[in-house]
Parts: structure tokens; sequence; C-alpha cells
């Protein structure tokens, strides 16, 4: 990748225009599965840490073993980065007072943040018993978490319609959420008109665009057949026939992150959240040359 960012290093530079001097980022893990895994996700943190992130963020299995990995991977970043790192909550599968043991163990471990989610599962017809709601009023009884909340500027899967996602982020700031992280997305419209509905709804908090590299376009389509995220057809047209060139793939991602950042930073957003999937050099190298 050194050849490819040499080689680009003039057209980056020139979408240096227009991005504001004072962005922030913040960067999301997931634990790893072996020891392989966990030397990659080290190496990532470690490159990733030299940003000066606002904060890291590490995510949550529903069973008690991915739960365990969180809090361990947690304490080791926030141990060797000084940074701050958030583990994400869920509420699925969870009952409250496990919950509550949970939040307070957190915040006896000196762990102040936390991304509150409801969880998904893979149960068909599965009947939520908690929402991201009440885990947040949960943890706010506990303690004074600083917390993150989940937002959707296409629409959760699950969504009647706009409306209703606009009004359960509301309930959740109201109860005490500091800031909403969105699902990735590359329509830009879709996230300037759900950050402008949030406005006229009287959500003050900062709405921060989550934002995934495309590594592998393929990879990218299981990802929004999961998550309602619409891939733009120019994306489709300008990937086509790339499945066995990743070099190529993760040069157009870039160029198309770059893009995402400028145009947002236009529109003035100042804060970022990147999906790293655990990986890191793509991400430093555009970050470092838009002095992110």
């Amino acid at each position: 990748m050194k050849n490819f960012f040499q080689y680009h290093k003039d057209i980056i530079l020139q979408k240096k225009e227009n991005i504001s001097k004072d962005i922030k980022c913040s960067f999301e893990f997931f634990p790893p599965k072996n020891p392989i895994a966990e030397k990659k996700l080290c190496s990532s943190v470690e490159y990733l840490s030299k940003l000066n992130p606002v904060f890291f963020s590490v995510t949550y299995g529903a069973n008690s073993g991915e739960r365990e990995k969180t809090y361990a991977i947690v304490k080791k970043i926030n141990e060797k980065t000084g940074v701050i790192t958030a583990p994400h909550l869920t509420c699925v599968d969870s009952t409250p007072d496990e919950l509550k043991k949970i939040g307070e163990h957190y915040w006896n471990s000196g762990i102040r943040n936390i991304v509150a989610l409801r969880g998904d599962t893979l149960q068909k017809n599965y009947k939520h018993k908690m929402y991201a709601l009440d885990l947040v009023i949960l943890l706010k009884k506990i303690a004074n978490f600083d917390i993150s909340v989940a937002a959707y500027p296409e629409l959760h899967p699950e969504s009647k319609n706009a409306t209703f996602d606009i009004i359960n982020l509301k309930k959740k700031i109201d109860a005490g959420a500091n800031r909403a992280i969105t699902q990735f997305f590359f329509n830009i419209e879709s996230y300037l008109y759900f950050r402008d509905n949030c406005i006229k709804n009287n959500i003050t908090s900062d709405i921060i665009p989550g934002i995934l590299p495309v590594y592998n376009f393929q990879q990218l389509q299981r990802f929004s057949s999961m998550t309602n995220v619409k891939i733009p057809k120019w994306m489709f047209e300008i990937f086509n026939g790339l499945d066995d060139d990743p070099i190529t793939q993760k040069m157009i991602g870039s160029t198309i992150m770059i893009d995402m950042i400028k145009n947002l930073s236009s529109e003035g957003v100042k804060n970022f959240h990147f999906y790293t999937l655990n990986q890191s050099d793509i991400i430093y190298s555009i970050c470092r040359m838009l002095d992110l």
C-alpha cells in the first residue's frame, strides 16, 4: 500500500481544501478471535492512537464469552494507549439485573464511557424485552456514564418510517445519551437530511457520521444486506469486475472515503467515527494526509 499512497499523494493533498482544522476522530474495533488477529488488532490500535482520537470503542457479543472478551480488550487498549475506550453494551438476551451488574462492574473498574445498543439476534420473530432507551435509563441510574447511542440515516431495518426513528433517537438523548453515532452510509444527502430532521425535532446532541472504509466490495454488499444501507448505483459500476483485485478496490475505497470526509466537513461536520474492521493502514494514512 506504500506505493499506492505515494502515487496518490497529490490527489489526496488537493482534497485537504475546505477540511476543517478542528476535526476529531474516533475508531471502532471488535474483539479478536485468535492470537494472530489479536496481534493485528494491537498493531492497529498502536497506529491509530497516534492520531489522538477522542475515543476508541469495542463491539460486544450477546453471549458471555464475547462480553468477557470485550471487557478484556477495552482494559488492554486503555492501559496501553491512555485513550478513552468505550465498550459496546447490548441488552438483547440480558435481564435488567444482569445489565446492572455489568454497568456497576464497568464503573467500579474505571470505565466511564459506554456505547448503549439494543443488539440483534438471529432468532426469527424474536420479541425484545429491552431496548437501547431502557439501557440508557438503567445506566444513568447506576452512575453518570458518558453514553453514545446508534442512529440510522437510512432507517433502522425494523423501523416503521423516518419519524419513528427520530422519535426513538430523541427519547434516548432525552434520557441521558450524550451523542449518536450513525450506521455507515454512502449517500451524503441521507445523512444531511437526517441531521436536519434531528435539529428540527430539538435533538441538539452531536450526530457523528459512521464511516466504513471499503476494503472489499463483496464484503460491503453483505454488510449492506444486513443493515438496510443503500449502495449507490455508481459504486456497483466502479467496482464491477474487481472481485479479484483487492489493491484497486482499496484504492477506490480510499478515494470514496476522502470525498466523504471532505464533503461532510464542508457541511460543518467536525467528528467522524471510523468502523476500522481492525485494520489501520488505509485509515491512518488518509487521516494523516488530511491532518485529521
